[in-house]
């Protein structure tokens, strides 16, 4: 994701978040071998393509619900018979709140991300999740903004460092600003030569 100061976007987009390039697999495919690339690529879910169009999704809950809890021989079930399909897309430019409330309405945890129907990418909630503090920051802003309030009062609820504008978990208070670890030592040892 591009290092830009929150205060001064207007929103994340789907492409600055989604997972690209996408691990793919084909309907007639086994469980057995869409598992292992799961396994080998660390991903939870394989987008499933026909030709050059993706037409479903099978996922580690698809696997396990379908599959294992049904006592099925994985190198005996295609993927064609468990898939998801079809496979939920977003446009890339689309933003991350616009495909989370979407997610939300089709009670979906991924989804497609595509280009003018040319897959993209797969953008799933753990993405979004990564993407929230700077998501809090954007939103902040625009309240600050809408209240016509001074950004310093409220760069520290957005765990915004006052002097570099960076996000950070945890910042120390130094002489009355917000300041992360870096920040802070920086401070402290101007101070000290003074």
């Amino acid at each position: 994701m591009s290092e830009v100061n929150p205060a001064t976007r207007k929103n994340v987009v789907v492409r600055e978040v989604m997972n690209s390039p996408v691990i793919t697999g084909f309907e007639e495919e086994t469980i057995e071998n869409i598992a292992q690339r799961m396994s080998d690529c660390k991903i939870s879910s394989v987008i499933i393509m026909n030709g050059q169009k993706p037409t479903g999704i099978v996922t580690e809950h698809d696997i396990i619900t379908k599959v294992v809890t049904k006592n099925e021989a994985p190198s005996e079930v295609q993927v064609k018979e468990i898939m998801s399909s079809p496979l939920l897309t977003i446009s890339d430019g689309k933003t991350v709140i616009e495909a989370t409330k979407f997610m939300r309405n089709m009670n979906i945890k991924k989804l497609g991300v595509v280009d003018e129907e040319k897959l993209m990418g797969v953008l799933s909630i753990t993405d979004i999740v990564s993407v929230i503090p700077e998501i809090y920051a954007i939103i902040t802003e625009k309240s600050r903004i809408i209240a016509n309030e001074s950004s310093v009062k409220t760069a520290h609820l957005a765990n915004i460092c006052d002097s570099c504008d960076q996000w950070f978990d945890d910042l120390h208070i130094v002489d009355g600003k917000y300041l992360c670890h870096d920040c802070k030592m920086e401070t402290t040892s101007e101070l000290v030569h003074e």
